[in-house]
């Protein structure tokens, strides 16, 4: 049964590159110089056949009828455009490769996960670690902070944390998205983990109970890595497509007021000129 799951879940070991310095962030110790081997492995599995999917398509690309590969692609991108075109604008085409590879790559992360990745503990489910989910949200808070800026200068950003209801709340509520989009993810992806790990354990209480085991650890990975992990692929790339979307939220009313004439302008241009 342990080819089935990789490992104890949680563990993920730390290799000191520079030392074993860290920042005590009271709830958690950050360590800075040192990295877990096993999730830049994994993350480096998942990437590699992401970039494999994209360029096989890529090289299949052709006109007429397209290859299944080709159709599912192409609705990802489409439907990533409409999502990025009604909750953000028209013109913020950048976001659509942002959003479409994080999707997918996601996505690729979590169903990998349904190989048997026990034979070596330099396989884990990639998502499984906080280092790995966090990373990926902090990327897309710093690119969304700084669509901010760039459509609003550093003035409209600055003004917009000292909006309504209370300025330290608007800021806390900005600062925890990278926290909860990252908890997000990780904390599905650690529970199916966990799941399959306590499934792989019920043959030592009850002997007789091996095929019914690996029974539900087969059907346990077949709605979690499939469903669930196609799902919070799904969240994870809306709400990074959102988090855009609130980068310039109240921006157009705040253009068109700027724009509009006040009341003595418009009631001289409603009146028609008299000649004298």
């Amino acid at each position: 049964m342990t080819y089935l799951v990789a490992g104890p879940p949680g563990t993920h070991p730390l290799t000191p590159i520079c030392g074993d310095q860290y920042l005590n962030l009271l709830v958690i110790k950050f360590y800075y110089c040192a990295i877990t081997v096993d999730t830049l492995v994994s993350s480096g599995v998942a990437i590699a056949v992401t970039l494999g999917i994209a360029f096989y398509a890529a090289s299949r690309l052709k006109p007429g009828v397209p290859s299944k590969l080709q159709m599912v692609l192409e609705f990802l991108v489409s439907y990533v455009r409409g999502l990025v075109s009604e909750t953000v604008t028209e013109d913020a085409t950048f976001i659509i490769p942002i959003a479409a590879t994080v999707g997918l790559y996601i996505l690729v992360a979590n169903w990998l996960d349904f190989l048997p990745l026990g034979f070596t503990p330099l396989l884990q489910p990639a998502n499984a670690d906080l280092n790995q989910t966090l990373a990926m949200a902090i990327v897309v808070f710093l690119i969304s902070q700084w669509y901010a800026i760039r459509v609003r200068g550093l003035g409209g950003y600055l003004r917009h944390y000292l909006r309504p209801p209370f300025p330290p709340l608007t800021i806390i509520e900005e600062i925890v998205k990278p926290v909860t989009l990252s908890l997000r993810l990780f904390g599905n992806i650690f529970a199916g983990v966990l799941m399959v790990y306590l499934l792989t354990l019920v043959p030592q209480a009850i002997p007789l109970a091996t095929p019914l085991s690996a029974v539900g650890v087969v059907i346990w990975k077949f709605f979690d890595v499939f469903f669930v992990g196609s799902i919070q692929a799904f969240i994870f790339m809306l709400l990074t497509i959102i988090y855009f979307g609130q980068a310039r939220e109240g921006l157009d009313e705040e253009s068109h007021g700027a724009h509009a004439p006040t009341s003595g302008h418009a009631e001289r241009a409603a009146t028609p000129a008299t000649t004298h």
